[in-house]
């Protein structure tokens, strides 16, 4: 009650000075005025405090409803974009789109559960959206991938490049390639940059048109979550996204 008391008297006494002109109050009402307000906010500091957390959370929420808008206007290029690699079952029920940099620890740290995941769970359909925003070998890496693709290859590789830590360069990527089986020769012929960086650059528009910035964000029905969520959450968002 108190700071919700404090926040009203400051608008009610502040009001006039953000719309009065300078000819309206005196210099004495106006010092009057913030004397006033001075005096009770620094009475009780937690008045600023909670208006911060308010407009913060106004603020995600925000930024939520505009991504819920943003996902439903571009469901084809989220979950049905025919160059993006998927798996699980292409098929299941539930669908989660994944944006992701193999420099990303965040990222790597939910490689793991999510395999778990798709494992456990047959229903669960994951779009992979390559999303480098980490340096030129994040990029590399992102090349790697894709053209891993026509080798049926892409899952394991994926899992052996977030796997790794440290620097990508075209030794490594060859060397953690030949580990999952596939062709290193054939993979480095595959890694043509005019027929990948097109759909790498189509995910950073998407990314951007859905105001994504950060690695991994996931999105799960229409919602958006950004960061490594825990496998129970992950869980969660599945079963409320089948609406049981």
């Amino acid at each position: 009650m108190k700071t919700l008391f404090g926040a009203l008297l400051a608008l009610v006494l502040l009001a006039p000075l953000a719309s009065a002109d300078e000819t309206s109050i005196t210099p004495a009402q106006k010092s009057d005025i913030e004397k006033i307000v001075h005096d009770y906010l620094m009475a009780h500091p937690e008045v600023i405090r909670d208006a911060i957390q308010e407009l913060q959370a106004k603020e995600e929420q925000s930024k939520a409803d505009a991504q819920t808008a943003a996902v439903r206007q571009n469901k084809d290029a989220l979950f049905n974009d025919q160059a993006t690699p998927v798996v699980g079952n292409p098929m299941g029920d539930v669908t989660i789109v994944e944006f992701f940099d193999y420099h990303c620890p965040y990222c790597k740290a939910v490689a793991s559960p999510l395999q778990k995941l798709i494992e456990a769970d047959k229903g669960v359909r994951l779009v992979m959206k390559e999303f480098p925003i980490l340096g030129p070998d994040s990029l590399l890496a992102s090349q790697a991938a894709l053209a891993s693709v026509g080798q049926g290859k892409y899952w394991d590789f994926h899992q052996a490049l977030m796997e790794h830590r440290g620097q990508f360069d075209m030794e490594v990527i060859k060397t953690i390639a030949a580990k999952v089986g596939l062709d290193p020769v054939k993979l480095e012929a595959d890694m043509d940059k005019q027929k990948l960086q097109p759909l790498i650059s189509a995910n950073h528009k998407l990314a951007e048109t859905l105001n994504i910035s950060a690695t991994p964000t996931f999105i799960i029905g229409d919602q958006v979550v950004e960061g490594a969520v825990p496998l129970e959450q992950l869980k969660d968002l599945i079963k409320k996204a089948r609406g049981s």
